[in-house]
This record gives C-alpha cells, sequence and structure tokens, in this order.
C-alpha cells in the first residue's frame, strides 16, 4: 500500500465491509493518519468530513470495528476495509448504511424458517419439523448428510448439489430452532482461519 492516492483534500473512499458476509457496511473516507490507526490499533479510524476531525468509529455508541484487512484497489484509490462489527454500522442505528440491500440467500431462508417457527402454517413441511421436535430435525440431517456421501461417491454432480443443499436447508432449521445466526457460523470459521 505504498501507492495509494489520496484526493486533493488528503483523503482516499474506504467501503467497510463485514468480513463475515461480505456485507457493505458503510461508505466513509480515510486519511493517512486514520488508516495509520487503523493498522496500529485493529479498529476502524475514519475521518468525519463533517466534523473535519479523526474519529475511532464506535467511540461513543461502542459500535467499534475489528479489522481483519485493509486491501486497495488496482488503481490504488479506493480501500476495501474488511471488519468484524460490534453492532450496527450506520449512525441510525441500522447493521448497514445501504437501505433495501437485498439479503443473501442464506439470510432469506433463515428469515423463512424462522416465520415458520414461529407461526407454524398449516400444511408447511418446515412447520411440521418443527413440531416434531429436535429430534426430527436431527434425524432428517442425518438422512440428508448420508445422501450427500451416496451421491458424492456414485451420482452425478447435479445430484450431489441437490443433496448438499437438502443439507443445508435441514441444518439451517436447526439452526433456527435453536436461534443461531449464519453470521455465528461464519465468525467461528473466521476463528479458525490460519
Amino acid at each position: 500500500m505504498n501507492n495509494l492516492k489520496f484526493d486533493a483534500n488528503g483523503l482516499i473512499p474506504a467501503v467497510i465491509q463485514d468480513a463475515r458476509t461480505g456485507e457493505v457496511l458503510t461508505l466513509a473516507y480515510m486519511n493517512q493518519e486514520s488508516l495509520d490507526r487503523t493498522r496500529k490499533s485493529g479498529e476502524t479510524w475514519l475521518w468525519s468530513r463533517s466534523r473535519n476531525e479523526l474519529w475511532h468509529k464506535g467511540a461513543t455508541s461502542g459500535n467499534t470495528q475489528r479489522v481483519v484487512a485493509v486491501t486497495e484497489d488496482c488503481d490504488g484509490d479506493a480501500l476495501v476495509v474488511s471488519v468484524i462489527p460490534n453492532g450496527p454500522a450506520c449512525h441510525t442505528g441500522a447493521r448497514s448504511c445501504f437501505v433495501g440491500t437485498p439479503p443473501r440467500t442464506l439470510d432469506r431462508l433463515m428469515n423463512v424458517l424462522r416465520d415458520r417457527r414461529e407461526k407454524r402454517p398449516e400444511g408447511s413441511y418446515t412447520a411440521k419439523l418443527f413440531s416434531g421436535g429436535r429430534a426430527r430435525i436431527v434425524k432428517k440431517i442425518g438422512e440428508e448428510a448420508t445422501e450427500v456421501v451416496i451421491a458424492a461417491l456414485s451420482e452425478t454432480r447435479d445430484r450431489m448439489v441437490s443433496e448438499i443443499a437438502d443439507l443445508v436447508f435441514h441444518v439451517t432449521v436447526l439452526m433456527a430452532d435453536e436461534g443461531i445466526d449464519w453470521s455465528e457460523i461464519e465468525g467461528e470459521l473466521a476463528k479458525r482461519e490460519k
């Protein structure tokens, strides 16, 4: 990062992104000092254009961001700061400053499953799983895991993709039943990176 191109005001745009999910949380600006402090502290420091001062993200709100990586684009005139957020990124209290961003497929699935768990609509396969209790959910996970193994050993790639999707679906049912979010799984995987 020796060839960064700061603008005439000494600033460079910084896209703040959740390292676990890839979700864009906000667009902010950094100057050389905020970038240096970010690298040294391991937390996000920015330049507030409205206050014309350095700003330690979360200093007053507690919504700090642990920095995982800072990367520059191919031209050196923008940064991506990958973070593990400790609370909302937006001053409005929203997780992201970008409203209307569609949730990822797994997050949409989780939202549907939580709704099915709460409302238990008549005729819903998922509602039947929840009504059958934890043992029924876990039994389905075992069946689907076996089908993944069989597909991997003796069936087509398309069949394997289908069986893996079935397994992920049923694991997500278990997660919804327990109140586990995908971000927790992603956070656990991130801890294991070496």
